[in-house]
């Protein structure tokens, strides 16, 4: 589609009325969206971890978290007293 600028799987016209509510919502209202999509995405990876590690505590699951963002050198770096938990 030519002039096409939205997703791909979506109409121009679903585009468009998505584009006009983000629009209306402000840049505050799509900063809070952010923020509510990357809370649901790190407790859908917490949830993973704790469905394949039921036996890890709270904050094994934190750590494990943390490891997959943040990813093994860093988290040594910036964790160096934690233990590398098995996402």
């Amino acid at each position: 589609m030519q002039g096409h600028h939205g997703s791909f799987d979506t109409s121009e016209q679903a585009d468009a009325v998505q584009l006009a509510a983000y629009r209306r919502l402000g840049g505050a209202g799509r900063v809070a969206i952010a923020f509510r999509l990357t809370a649901l995405v790190r407790e859908t990876a917490v949830a993973g971890i704790l469905r394949r590690h039921p036996d890890y505590s709270s904050e094994q699951a934190a750590q494990a978290f943390r490891r997959l963002v943040l990813g093994d050198a860093l988290m040594r770096k910036a964790f160096p007293q934690d233990d590398l938990v098995e996402p």
